[in-house]
Parts: structure tokens; C-alpha cells; sequence
């Protein structure tokens, strides 16, 4: 386990059930390539989302917990906007794009007003896992940490809920996240596939519509699966 008490133990331990879980991948030639990557990274350069979030999305919902996985490609590049969960920001930060066209679909599937925070902690902490593809990046270098080893790690996380759960909802947004749909046990769990919520996706209408928070929470209902309240 030295791999595990490089980087990682450096920042933020992952939850036990996720750490069990993914003990093989620590130990796999690319994940210490991408070990190396990573502290250097964030030794010689400003990279994002701060060390200790970078597992966030795993430390705020537990495997066990795991009901829902939204896929984004990697987190914000501006400084102080990625808080380790996709699509996220911390309270107070200002709403990248894509995220308010989710939050603008968010407030028509409930008929409520646009929420103030664009922090979806609450999600992650019901069972939602907001899983980048990419784990960190570099200050105003989009996609800077990609190919690095990331995907590899994250393909095999995906992999592993599709074997190991039943009934959980994939949500794959845009050209990305859809070719995802290769690592999923389609016969046992949930796909739904939208346009990506960027301007130029929802634009086009590729979003907005798509009621992928209503049909999660039917779909879940329909397993006796307690249902995400989406609310912010």
C-alpha cells in the first residue's frame, strides 16, 4: 500500500468502503505513473481542485451509498470553483455555465425558483457520486491532467459499480460521458443519455427537457430505492 500513502494519504484518506474497494487499482503500474504525475503537479504548479478535495466525490458519498452517477470530464480550471465533486462549486462561487443550465432544469422539473448555492454536497451525501473523469487539473488549463492516468483509474471506478451494485442510474451528459456507456451492465442498472448542459449543447436544444431528476427518482422508486431530493 505505499502507492496509497504517497498523494493520496498526503491530501485526504479515502473513506474505508471506497479504499477496500479500490486497493488493486493503488497497486497497478499506471497509478504510480499517475502518482508521480500528481505530486509534481501540485508541488511545481497552482492545480485545482485544492489537494485535499481532490477525492471529494468519493469522500462525501460512500460505495455502499452509491444510487446515482452523474459523469463529468474534469474540474473547473478557474481558481476557486472546483470543490472535487462535478459540475460543483463551493457556496458563494459564482455558476460556471454548464451548471446553471442544471440548475435551470433543475428548477422546471420542480417548478421552483433557480437555488442560491451551486454546491451539490447534499447530492453527493444521499448517494450521488460526481465522479470527474479527470481528478484535478492545472490553473486556466483546460483538460491539462488528462491522459495521465486519471481515466484509467476512473473507468475502472465505474467498472466496479456496474459489477459489484444493482439499480444504480447512470447520467451521462453530452458526447463524453455517453462513451461511458461501454463500462455499464446495461441489463441490471439505469442509463439516461442527454446533450451536454454547456451553453453550446443546450443552445442547440440538446438540454433543457431532458428530466433526467424526475426519471432518476422514478426509476429509483420503482426499485424501492429511497429517492434523491434533488432540491438545493
Amino acid at each position: 500500500m505505499r502507492l496509497f500513502f504517497t498523494f493520496i494519504a498526503m491530501y485526504k484518506t479515502l473513506k474505508s468502503s471506497w479504499e477496500n474497494i479500490l486497493q488493486l487499482e493503488f497497486e497497478k503500474e499506471y497509478f504510480q505513473t499517475l502518482d508521480t504525475f500528481i505530486t509534481n503537479a501540485y508541488k511545481n504548479s497552482t492545480c485545482f481542485p485544492e489537494h485535499e478535495q481532490i477525492f471529494s466525490a468519493f469522500n462525501h458519498c460512500t460505495f455502499e451509498n452509491v444510487k446515482v452517477v452523474i459523469i463529468g470530464q474534469d474540474p473547473y480550471h478557474g481558481k476557486g470553483q472546483a470543490n472535487g465533486l462535478c459540475f460543483s462549486v463551493q457556496d458563494g462561487v459564482k455558476h460556471p455555465p454548464s451548471l446553471v443550465n442544471i440548475l435551470k432544469e433543475l428548477s422546471s422539473n420542480y417548478s421552483r425558483m433557480y437555488p442560491a448555492t451551486g454546491n451539490l454536497d447534499a447530492w453527493a451525501k444521499q448517494g450521488v457520486l460526481l465522479l470527474n473523469a479527470t481528478l484535478s487539473v492545472e490553473e486556466s488549463k483546460a483538460g491539462s491532467h488528462q491522459k495521465q492516468g486519471w481515466e484509467t483509474f476512473t473507468d475502472a471506478v465505474i467498472k466496479i459499480i456496474s459489477n459489484q451494485k444493482e439499480n444504480v442510474v447512470f447520467l451521462l451528459w453530452g458526447g463524453y460521458a455517453k462513451k461511458k456507456i461501454k463500462l455499464i451492465d446495461t441489463n441490471k442498472h439505469c442509463v439516461l443519455e442527454t446533450g451536454h448542459p454547456s451553453p453550446l449543447s443546450a443552445n442547440r436544444g440538446y438540454w433543457f427537457g431532458n428530466e433526467h431528476f424526475l426519471k432518476t427518482n422514478v426509476y429509483l422508486k420503482s426499485k424501492n430505492i429511497t429517492e434523491i431530493d434533488w432540491l438545493l
